[in-house]
């Protein structure tokens, strides 16, 4: 028996209508019957396509508000019979069972449905697929005989081989998209079952059985080295800005690294706009550890401030920006010997958009529209060898009133504003992190060490000429308590007047005993902020 499988009749009820008309206008030019259901049908009728109705082919009448009209023997039949299998083309013959050759088949739009978390139950679950799952399942099961098509950027292929063999499907094409098949039910009954889970047993945070629907977003050239092979997963479930939905303006494609750094830098933006909202915000990272950030009037002045705080870790680094990059910001970025592998930001101007372009010819700019705080999931995993890791997303959000004053003068109103800011630094950068700056602008940072005392002393020097002359107004912000009073002695001593840490040292009441004794404001927030 032939491979090749002539399609005779097509069986289709799409919920995305993407280009279904042309696509099903190529399939009636091949002489196709087409079988469609409800609003599927009505689009093709409006268009003077001739359709037969699915009751026309089951005898039975569409009901229970679309509940049911593809639940029935003539068309899973028509789908599951194998044709090379004598007794079941007899049992088709006998009940009347027509063959369906092909199924198009998209479902109903759950997972964009359920991304509003304010979505009524009743509405959400009226978004459950069954008729359609069904009919994908037992075309994808009887691929010998069938071709199923599940999404609009298929149909040029499928259009296009059909023309070329003369109307006929390869086992190739129908084994391939099968397995694709297979793999998108899957992932639509795992998005169901995660909204379950949350929605019905809100109250059991880290399920027994840890579901992923991730769909896979790009290929990638290599994982974090060339000799590692690497794939980017998007949620479906999640909204707000991503690097991976954003729209690549400029520049070869995103890296593993790129999409790490740039991701990273994405949520250090996106705290400083929710802690300061009146204000731009940029930073820059490398090896996702912030080099320099900076809170300012204008996307300019962020920028100058954040690329000021360490112009030598920022050179191949990457931007981010909570305001769209205009013409004087862009100015200022290509001026020099600077180099950045990518930048993100809401938007480009044109002309910003043109200036930068013609700077780096590879580097990536990514518009990911409005910074807003993410709304996505939750939880967040880490793998590890054997297993997965799941906890809270840390999103407590650093406010000005959220701190206590536990030693030295009390703080002024800029002294909160650069705890503030540079909390959400510490927050963002490696355990152990300390970090040190002062207006609105990170002016080094130590992180990634096994101790303490060498983050300061890291944060220090790379600090050291902007605490030349001992300015006024420094503050030094850690991620978690300080256990001795070393690390604090050699900030006060490089000219720090302020420090910020969570407290909860058995010894904390050295470090506040120091401070009182050098007139030093001495600050805690309760929080500790490792990030591992």
């Amino acid at each position: 028996m032939s491979s090749a499988v002539r399609v005779r009749r097509a069986l289709v009820s799409v919920s995305d209508k993407t280009d279904i008309v042309a696509f099903v206008r190529a399939l009636i030019g091949l002489g196709v019957e087409i079988v469609s259901t409800g609003g599927t049908a009505s689009t093709l009728a409006a268009a003077g396509i001739p359709v037969r109705s699915i009751d026309q082919l089951t005898g039975f009448p569409e009901m229970l508000d679309g509940r049911v009209k593809t639940l029935h023997p003539k068309v899973h039949g028509g789908l599951l019979g194998r044709r090379q299998v004598e007794s079941h083309v007899e049992a088709m013959r006998a009940h009347g069972i027509e063959p369906i050759d092909l199924v198009c088949v998209n479902l109903y739009p759950f997972e964009r449905t359920v991304r509003d978390a304010s979505v009524a139950e009743d509405h959400a679950i009226e978004q459950i697929d069954i008729g359609g799952p069904s009919m994908l399942r037992s075309a994808a099961k009887n691929f010998e005989s069938v071709l199923v098509v599940t999404d609009p950027s298929q149909y040029d292929r499928v259009a296009s081989e059909l023309k070329s063999q003369d109307g006929c499907t390869s086992l190739e094409l129908r084994r391939e998209f099968a397995a694709l098949t297979f793999a998108r039910t899957a992932e639509y009954d795992t998005a169901i079952a995660a909204w379950m889970a949350h929605r019905m047993l809100g109250h059991e945070r880290f399920p027994p059985v840890l579901r992923h629907g991730f769909t896979r977003q790009l290929d990638l050239r290599y994982g974090e080295n060339p000799h590692q092979l690497a794939a980017a997963y998007a949620d479906p479930s999640a909204s707000g800005p991503s690097v991976l939905r954003a729209q690549l303006l400029h520049g070869k494609p995103l890296s593993y690294n790129n999409l790490l750094d740039a991701s990273a830098a994405l949520e250090l933006v996106q705290d400083l706009t929710e802690s300061f909202p009146e204000h731009c915000a940029a930073a820059i990272l490398k090896h996702t550890n912030p080099c320099g950030c900076a809170v300012a009037p204008s996307p300019l002045a962020a920028f100058e401030r954040a690329y000021a705080g360490d112009s030598l870790a920022a050179y191949g680094g990457i931007l981010a920006c909570n305001q769209t990059i205009d013409a004087t910001t862009a100015t200022s970025i290509v001026a020099g010997e600077k180099f950045l592998e990518v930048i993100v930001a809401p938007d480009f101007s044109p002309e910003a958009l043109a200036m930068l372009s013609a700077r780096w010819k590879l580097v990536r700019l990514l518009a990911v529209g409005a910074i807003k705080a993410s709304t996505g999931r939750p939880i967040a995993w880490r793998s590890i060898p054997g297993g997965m890791l799941v906890q809270d997303q840390d999103r407590l959000p650093v406010t000005l009133d959220g701190f206590q004053h536990v030693a030295g003068p009390k703080p002024s109103d800029a002294f909160l504003a650069d705890a503030a800011m540079l909390t959400i630094v510490a927050k963002h950068l490696k355990s152990n992190a300390v970090c040190i700056g002062s207006a609105g602008e990170l002016w080094g940072a130590g992180a990634g060490q096994m101790d303490r005392v060498a983050s300061c002393r890291i944060a220090i020097e790379k600090a050291t000429a902007r605490l030349a002359g001992r300015p006024a107004g420094v503050v030094a912000a850690g991620d978690a308590f300080f256990p001795f009073a070393d690390g604090p002695t050699l900030l006060i001593d490089a000219g720090v007047q302020c420090i910020v840490h969570p407290g909860g040292s058995k010894r904390d009441q050295d470090t506040f005993d120091l401070c009182n004794a050098r007139g030093v404001t001495c600050l805690t927030t309760g929080t500790r902020r490792f990030r591992h």
